[in-house]
């Protein structure tokens, strides 16, 4: 949630900038009343309107406040010619042609443009090729070089118009040259512990994604071995009530999180880095080779197990938006009952604890209006909770085999990249 704050409007206001419509404002029906609506040209969109270009593209702007501290504010400004969509004869909006870019990468400024000169001829000698099929022969099948440019229309004239422009080196609307980053920033793979599921999430991707759903039927033959359900089904199943449990949720979580990353390695983005948050860090050693794919569903099954055996119905876990430091001085009064499980930023703590004091905890909390959420776990995690479970842990895991990973896999304690050969029950 905190890397997609402010998402949701700038995808409402690039609809709004391509239909031409200004959308009508929600949850207002009652406006502030701390601010002078008679003052000013501020005013509330209480209907939808219609948004004339009026000489110039239309602009919006989109401010996001993460609940990290993140303060962000996004300038749109409407493509050339993005209008409403083109009207087409039969009124089927499918065959109204779609915006493709056309990607190209060099080793040279010199050979970008010559590239772009050959690929204008192969297409221009080929009427019958689809601008679409182009674009993705172009970005899925070609090497990445450091020079690159995209070219960009829905018509064909406007493709081949920009790789001309592209071929002779001048500026044109439709026609982005540019370079590739540094080599040193690629992105690094954080993965979540328990908490932000939801029934029937994944389904999408296993129907539209073939790599997607053969690291999943992976990740499904594995758990079989250490489970009496299937994770497949449960997926499909929408049972909000068995996707809750521990012992199901924490496995199903692990295999989204692994097939995932191998989606993203299929796309050709790769992490220079991995890092895991709780029960997220299972799925981390195994994207970073630490642990084969048998053994993190090992783990990941057993371990839960343990937890609904030993731990559940006993806790409860809330995140709060203050301080570290501030969470442990309102703690005070359940010294003993509650305590600081995790720190996932500088104003974002998670508190964990007995059921009933966390009640009263998160009363207190919204008394005094801070920003408090219960997470859908029932143990106390990151505490002397589990404790309980170290014996049986050490015990169910005497298995797993370790292996030097292929891809640094940092601690969330130390801040150091960890020996992944040191990962066993020990």
């Amino acid at each position: 949630a905190q890397a997609a704050a402010g998402v949701g409007g700038v995808i409402k206001m690039v609809m709004a900038l391509r239909e031409g419509v200004l959308p009508p404002t929600l949850h207002a029906d009652e406006p502030s009343p701390h601010i002078d609506w008679s003052a000013g040209q501020v005013r509330l969109l209480t209907e939808e309107r219609e948004w004339p270009e009026a000489g110039h593209p239309r602009r919006a702007g989109v401010s996001s406040f993460g609940v990290s501290g993140t303060n962000a504010h996004v300038i749109l400004e409407a493509a050339p010619g993005t209008g409403g969509a083109p009207e087409v004869s039969d009124g089927v909006l499918g065959s109204a042609p779609e915006t493709v870019p056309w990607v190209l990468s060099a080793a040279s400024p010199d050979a970008l443009r010559a590239q772009a000169e050959r690929l204008r001829g192969h297409v221009a000698e080929r009427p019958g090729l689809a601008s679409a099929d182009v674009a993705f022969a172009l970005a899925t099948r070609r090497t990445a070089l450091e020079y690159r440019a995209v070219a960009v229309g829905a018509e064909r004239d406007e493709l081949l118009d920009a790789l001309d422009a592209l071929s002779a080196g001048r500026p044109a609307p439709r026609a982005v040259p540019g370079d590739a980053a540094a080599h040193s920033r690629r992105p690094v793979f954080v993965f979540p512990g328990q908490g932000s599921q939801w029934a029937g999430m994944a389904v999408e991707l296993l129907d539209s994604s073939p790599v997607f759903a053969d690291s999943m039927h992976a990740c499904s033959e594995a758990l079989n071995e250490f489970v009496d359900w299937n994770l497949l089904e449960v997926l499909r199943s929408g049972d909000e009530e068995l996707s809750n449990r521990v012992d199901v949720v924490q496995p199903v979580l692990w295999a989204v999180m692994v097939s995932l990353a191998a989606l993203w390695q299929a796309c050709g983005v790769r992490p220079a880095a991995v890092v895991g948050h709780s029960q997220g860090e299972i799925a981390a050693a195994v994207v970073a080779g630490a642990l084969s794919l048998r053994d993190g569903a090992r783990v990941v099954a057993l371990r839960s197990a343990v937890i609904a055996r030993l731990l559940a119905g006993k806790g409860a876990m809330a995140s709060v938006a203050l301080a570290s430091d501030t969470v442990r001085e309102r703690l005070t009064p359940w010294e003993g009952r509650l305590s600081l499980a995790a720190v996932n930023g500088p104003s974002s703590s998670v508190v964990c604890g007995h059921l009933d004091a966390l009640d009263e905890f998160v009363d207190a909390l919204e008394h005094d209006g801070v920003r408090v959420r219960r997470i859908a776990v029932d143990y106390a995690s990151h505490s002397v909770f589990v404790e309980q479970a170290e014996e049986e842990l050490r015990n169910v895991l005497t298995e797993v085999s370790p292996l030097p990973g292929e891809v640094p896999f940092y601690s969330t304690v130390t801040g150091a990249v960890l020996d992944t050969t040191t990962l066993d029950a020990g």
